[in-house]
């Protein structure tokens, strides 16, 4: 059964971590960034950054490698949304 909490939540962090990198990918690619919500990064990169510390907290690796991961692709969001918003 441990194996079992174990896989699942490393597959929960893959998962995790891979939803924000077609965003990524594709606002690197057009350059574009004004169809996404600075809101909605603001408060990804909020989450990421708790539930890291949550992770750290408890000492949970997937928690803290999930979250490492999403905390770094919410900052390239930002910069990105910063970077392309005028253009």
């Amino acid at each position: 059964m441990e194996l079992l909490k174990e896989i699942v939540g490393y597959l929960a962090a893959i998962v995790g971590t891979a939803l924000m990198l077609p965003q990524v990918i594709k606002t690197f690619r057009s350059r574009k960034i004004e169809n996404i919500s600075l809101m909605m990064l603001i408060l990804y990169f909020l989450n990421c950054l708790l539930w890291l510390i949550y992770g750290i907290l408890i000492v949970a690796w997937p928690v803290i490698l999930c979250n490492i991961v999403g905390f770094f692709i919410s900052i390239i969001l930002l910069l990105l949304h910063y970077r392309f918003r005028q253009l």
